[in-house]
């Protein structure tokens, strides 16, 4: 699949763009095949939903699978298709909800699915029967996080009901990480793998042997090796970014921080206008801001509708010709100002880099989910679906 990251974009739409994300090919094929050397023998199935974090669903599972990885993860049937339409025949696992009546969809995509509602275990047998086929269902199970997922008890009473069913086969058995990124602490974490541990003994007593057993995430991919089981299904290490700080000191007083992730997203506009604020006046809605000097302002076509954060008005930077540029007055849905005084070479439809790095200067995800309060999985997957996500030219 070499040399196939284009993008779904109509031509014409990215010649017309204002605002672009490029994203670093390379840098997503090493950080999967970085994690692949965590463990070269269990399945490695990168997760791509939310548009990939927001690197762009279909240029992030090619790179990913040029590199190596055995599955994709997706949250919904949408995700799913988009990849079967782009003529992806791996396998791929979806992680969220599925209708019932979504069921002959999950079939005709022969997706792999969570499993934890009788209705939806009946619907897909019979989809799949009918078709000839048999679909692997992994059980989801409740040990803590409390979202989806069964208890023990009822997730085994599903699984030997599946058992009896033609169509389906229980392949696996699945859960989730609720406190192993956002402390040092992983007790917690360290209970949930032990009741995920229990579960598993439990399934193979009951008769359910050889399964595929599954709950790292990026964190306990890089910090546990013993919870890396038969399937690893690593998030936003996948793009190049540490889960949280607190991983990357527990990976540090672990002896596991030498894995080198990084990051693949670079956003980027244009200088729309620049005018010059006259001392004493204010710049955007509510009049925020207001110039204690003559103040040069560009103005850029980007807002929160496009994905950034109305809570960084005043507080973020963006990059033109390697230099920060403060933002000054409010976030407008689709517009919003910065700060030219300092960069007096700057010009009308330069460059500018909302996200990633200029030169030596660099704006991260960490960096700008911290100034607005919130993480960097937020601040990447918010990024305007319909924003060109462009393979970055090779320097």
């Amino acid at each position: 699949m070499k040399g196939t990251h284009s993008m779904v974009y109509e031509p014409e739409l990215v010649a017309l763009r204002r605002s672009w994300v490029e994203i670093d090919v390379p840098a997503l094929e090493h950080n999967l095949r970085s994690l692949r050397a965590l463990n070269p023998t269990a399945l490695l199935a990168p997760v791509v939903k939310s548009n990939a974090y927001g690197h762009g669903i279909l240029l992030a599972a090619r790179a990913f699978l040029d590199a190596g990885a055995d599955w994709l993860c997706v949250d919904s049937l949408h995700e799913a298709w988009q990849l079967r339409a782009a003529g992806i025949k791996r396998p791929l696992f979806v992680l969220g909800y599925v209708p019932v009546e979504h069921a002959e969809a999950l079939v005709e995509l022969e997706c792999r699915t969570v499993l934890y509602s009788e209705a939806l275990l009946r619907a897909i047998a019979t989809a799949a029967s009918r078709r000839g086929r048999e679909l692997g269902l992994h059980f989801k199970l409740e040990t803590g996080t409390n979202r989806q997922g069964l208890r023990l008890e009822t997730a085994l009473a599903l699984a030997q009901l599946a058992r009896g069913l033609e169509g389906v086969r229980v392949e696996g058995i699945c859960t989730h990480f609720a406190n192993v990124e956002d402390t040092t602490d992983h007790r917690f974490a360290e209970a949930q793998l032990a009741r995920f541990a229990e579960a598993a003994q439990a399934f193979e007593g009951a008769g359910f042997d050889k399964l595929l057993r599954s709950i790292s995430n990026s964190a306990a991919s890089i910090l546990w090796p013993q919870a890396h089981f038969e399937l690893l299904r690593p998030g936003i290490a996948s793009y190049g970014m540490w889960p949280s700080k607190e991983t990357f000191l527990s990976a540090v007083l672990a002896g596991r921080h030498e894995i080198e992730l990084r990051p693949a997203l670079r956003w980027l506009t244009q200088i729309a206008q620049i005018k010059t604020v006259p001392v004493g006046e204010s710049v955007g809605y509510g009049c925020t801001f207001r110039a204690t000097h003559d103040t040069r302002i560009g103005i850029l076509p980007v807002g929160y509708y496009d994905g950034y954060d109305r809570s960084l008005s005043g507080l973020a930077h963006v990059l033109v010709r390697g230099q920060r540029a403060q933002l000054r007055g409010r976030i407008c849905m689709n517009m919003m100002m910065i700060d030219l005084t300092d960069i007096p070479d700057a010009r009308e439809a330069d460059p500018v880099v909302l996200l990633g790095t200029d030169g030596k200067e660099q704006v991260s995800a960490e960096q700008l989910g911290e100034w607005s309060g919130t993480i960097n999985y937020e601040v990447t997957t918010r990024i305007n679906d319909a924003i060109p996500r462009l393979a970055m030219p090779s320097t």
